[in-house]
């Protein structure tokens, strides 16, 4: 199979209407549909259920889709980190969500530009899940992700810090002074939603809940008395007055980890994971 292909393939799969990935791709949809046949008939099974109406994923095509991404992701990474490898000044690319693991992270960028031969860091700051589609396409060297949240199947990875979950809702809500929620109370508040996040392939799943983008949005609909959300206990100290938590002892325990390619000889990230470890 080609990278072409494949991209052809992963653009229908997550759009699941021909006329938009043709519209994606910046080509015409008879190409695109032709494209698609002759990749089935290559590998001699049905990748997608065409109807009148709707283009569906079929097993095999659900599984191709998860396998093109990586390839695709692969091609990109090895591009982009052999370009880095060139550089004349040293340095490393560390992804994290916005807003999360803060002081985790200020206290690692401090301990290890203490280190001898430490390279410069640039933080990349990323929306969900942007960080690990950066680790893994060559935009970061190293990222700091959160188990469940994030997949780290592939990954070389180091546990940080296990932390509780609590629910944000706005001061004063009916619910705020409980001692604790159970996960199915906060489902069960049908005044605040839980929020929606966006999908890798950019939509959003179907729900009575706000979209969002990100964690600013977040904390602003939940002060107006539009959504509620669950999210590790350390980003209390990036709420206001205007919000109040509740722990959920039976919500999934967050677990940020250090992740890294798992073929990577780079030194710098070698002593950028001994220092957080460390830590």
């Amino acid at each position: 199979m080609e990278t072409r292909e494949l991209r052809y393939f992963v653009a229908v799969a997550e759009e699941l209407h021909f006329g938009r990935a043709a519209q994606r791709l910046a080509m015409a949809q008879p190409p695109l549909s032709r494209a698609i046949q002759q990749l089935e008939r290559r590998l001699g099974v049905v990748l997608l259920d065409r109807t009148a109406r709707a283009v569906a994923l079929t097993e095999a095509g659900s599984v191709l889709l998860r396998e093109a991404r990586a390839a695709l992701d692969a091609v990109e990474a090895a591009e982009r980190r052999t370009r880095r490898a060139a550089a004349e000044t040293p340095g490393l690319v560390l992804a994290t969500k916005a807003g999360a693991s803060s002081e985790l992270l200020a206290k690692l960028l401090d301990a290890y530009a203490a280190e001898p031969g430490a390279v410069a860091v640039e933080v990349m700051l990323c929306g969900p899940a942007e960080q690990e589609r950066m680790l893994r396409d060559g935009r970061a060297d190293v990222a700091l992700l959160q188990r469940p949240f994030d997949t780290t199947a592939g990954l070389d990875t180091e546990d940080l810090r296990t932390e509780q979950q609590v629910v944000v809702l706005p001061a004063g809500h009916p619910s705020a002074g409980r001692p604790q929620l159970s996960m199915a109370e906060v489902t069960a508040l049908e005044d605040l939603p839980l929020p929606r996040w966006p999908r890798r392939g950019g939509g959003y799943p179907d729900g009575p809940g706000p979209q969002v983008r990100d964690h600013t949005q977040l904390f602003q609909l939940i002060a107006l008395g539009r959504a509620c959300a669950v999210v590790p206990e350390s980003l209390r100290a990036h709420l206001r007055d205007d919000h109040a938590t509740v722990p959920v002892p039976d919500a999934p325990p967050v677990t940020t980890v250090i992740a890294w390619p798992p073929h990577s000889t780079s030194h710098a990230v070698a002593a950028l994971v001994r220092t957080a470890t460390r830590l």
